[in-house]
C-alpha cells in the first residue's frame, strides 16, 4: 500500500557552549551547551508508492547558511523519515550525527539534540555520550528572553564546515588560544542555564558578553560580520549584548535588546539590510506522521 511519511524537525539558538560538543574537546574536556528550540522548521516528506518507488522533498523555514543549526535538523528530519520506524527522538539524533560524520562533519551533537527533542535544553558531552541535564528556566525569563531577543539573518552566507575544520586544525596544532576561549564557552553554558533558572538577567548577559569575547579571542573574523552594526547598538546602550548563531561568520545574530528598545534595534537590523526572523519556542521537538494512501 502506497504511503507519505511527513516530519518536522525545528532549529535552534544556541545560548552557550556552542563548539565544546565537538570532538576532541569532547574526549579532552567534556563539552556544555545550552540552547532552545524555535517554530522554525525542516520538514521533509518521503512518499511510497504502489511499486515502492520512493521520493524525498524538503522545505526549509530558513536559509541552511543561517547558524541556527539547519543541517543538522535536515538530517533529522531525513533520517526520521526514511529510517524512523521503531526509534526514540535521540537514536534519530545520534544516527544523523553518525551520518555527518561519514560525510566528514567536524560538528559536534547539539543540534540534532535540539532538532530532535525540541524545548530548552541543557546537555553535557563526554567522548560519545550526551547527557540531558535537567533544566527548567522559569517562566519569567522565557518570557523576558522572548521579547527582547531580535533573531536576524544577515544574509551573509558561511560554510559552518569550513569554519569548523579551520578552528579544529589550531587546536589539532595546540593553540592554547583556541583551547582557552572553547573552555570560557563551556563554563558560560553552565552560568546561562543557572541564570535562567533563577531569573538572574544581570547574569545572564554577563554570560552572552563573555560568549561573544571568547569567540573574538579564537578567532576574530568569526564576529567581524555584526560588528559594523552590533557595536554602535551596544555604544548606545541600545542593546545589552550580542551573539553570532552557530559556528557565526555571517548567518543569523541573537541581539538581546535593552527595555524599551526592540523596536529600534529591529529598524537598525532592516535598514542594515538584515531580515528580521519573527520566532516562538518550540517545545515538542520532531514529529512523525505516517499517512497510509
Amino acid at each position: 500500500m502506497a504511503k507519505e511519511i511527513r516530519v518536522r524537525a525545528p532549529v535552534r539558538v544556541d545560548l552557550a557552549g556552542g563548539w565544546s560538543d565537538c570532538a576532541p574537546f569532547t574526549h579532552d574536556q567534556g563539552g556544555e551547551v545550552v540552547n532552545f528550540a524555535i517554530d522554525q522548521y525542516i520538514e521533509a516528506v518521503m512518499r511510497i508508492d504502489d511499486d515502492g518507488k520512493l521520493s524525498v522533498e524538503y522545505h526549509s523555514d530558513c536559509p541552511t547558511s543561517s547558524g541556527l543549526g539547519t543541517s543538522g535538523a535536515l538530517n533529522v528530519a531525513f533520517l526520521a523519515a526514511i529510517s524512523g520506524d521503531g526509534r526514540s527522538p535521540t537514536e534519530i539524533a545520534e544516527l544523523a550525527f553518525q551520518f555527518e560524520v561519514l560525510l566528514g562533519n567536524r560538528g559536534g551533537r547539539q543540534d540534532q539534540w535540539a532538532a530532535a527533542g525540541g524545548g530548552f535544553q541543557h546537555l553535557m558531552f563526554h567522548r560519545e555520550n550526551v547527557e540531558i541535564m535537567p533544566f527548567e528556566p522559569m517562566p519569567s525569563a522565557t518570557r523576558w528572553l522572548q521579547r527582547h531577543m531580535v533573531l536576524a539573518y544577515t544574509n551573509i552566507t558561511h560554510t559552518s564546515g569550513e569554519i569548523h575544520n579551520g578552528i579544529w586544525q589550531r587546536y589539532d596544532d595546540g593553540d592554547e588560544t583556541v583551547h582557552s576561549a572553547i573552555m570560557t564557552l563551556r563554563e558560560m553554558a553552565r552560568k546561562v542555564a543557572n541564570s535562567l533558572t533563577s531569573d538572574r538577567r544581570d547574569i545572564f548577559i554577563d554570560a552572552i558578553r563573555a560568549v561573544s569575547a571568547a569567540i573574538d579571542d579564537m578567532s576574530p573574523e568569526l564576529n567581524q560580520a555584526y560588528r559594523p552594526l552590533v557595536d554602535d547598538l551596544m555604544e548606545s546602550k541600545t542593546a545589552l549584548a550580542w551573539k553570532g548563531m552557530g559556528a557565526a561568520a555571517g548567518g543569523t545574530v541573537a541581539i538581546f535588546a535593552n527595555h524599551g528598545k526592540v523596536e529600534e534595534v529591529k529598524a537598525a537590523c532592516t535598514q542594515a539590510g538584515w531580515e528580521i526572523i519573527d520566532w516562538n519556542y518550540d517545545n515538542e521537538g520532531l514529529q512523525r506522521q505516517v499517512i497510509e494512501t
